[in-house]
């Protein structure tokens, strides 16, 4: 199914980019290296250079060790036990640099599970800031962009997705999760072009 384009009108001073988890730990070099990464990077860039002051990065934190976690997070970090920080370089949490240039203005906001709403600091961090619209890019897809936009359909945000600023590390379930988006989500989700958004965010 095609995007539909900004359905509900052009982007303005109430519109928040929300990046997520555009990390060196995703990149080339790093354990959980996602291919589309390095594709869909510059257009982020972009996006993130004409609007720092509206951009907030997220990033997702492991665990310190092997096995650390409440439930099944314990278990996750067994299985993943080379990626917890005990066992990395811490710098590959860092967000990428092509984008750490722009901080600040533009924030960082960590994370320890997908959601970067569970324990309210995304909330805290846009409460007073008169947003209603968060355009999200980022890492990935099916993932943790995911998480990010179940929690603003919820909380009532106009949501964009950006078809070419978003990227996974499985194909399949990227092209599913974007037929959702478009399809089940189409009153709330709008899921465009970069060249839209940067056409229409003045």
């Amino acid at each position: 199914m095609a995007a539909r384009g900004l359905v509900h009108g052009p982007l303005g001073e109430t519109c928040l980019h929300l990046c997520v988890d555009m990390q060196r730990l995703f990149a080339p070099e790093g354990p959980w290296a996602v291919p589309w990464a390095e594709k869909v990077l510059p257009a982020i860039e972009e996006l993130a250079g004409k609007h720092p002051h509206q951009t907030v990065f997220t990033r997702f934190i492991p665990a310190e060790k092997p096995g650390d976690g409440t439930g099944m997070w314990a278990h996750y970090y067994r299985r993943w036990a080379d990626v917890t920080l005990a066992n990395i370089d811490r710098r590959l949490v860092d967000i990428m640099p092509q984008l750490a240039r722009f901080v600040p203005p533009a924030t960082v906001l960590d994370k320890r599970v997908y959601s970067p709403w569970t324990g309210g600091r995304l909330d805290a961090a846009l409460a007073g800031r008169d947003v209603d619209t968060l355009v999200i890019t980022g890492a990935e897809t099916d993932v943790c962009v995911l998480a990010t936009l179940l929690g603003a359909i919820d909380r009532g945000f106009r949501a964009i997705v950006v078809t070419d600023a978003v990227c996974s590390s499985a194909d399949q379930t990227h092209n599913a999760l974007m037929e959702l988006y478009r399809s089940r989500f189409s009153e709330q989700v709008e899921a465009v072009a970069m060249q839209d958004v940067l056409e229409n965010w003045h």
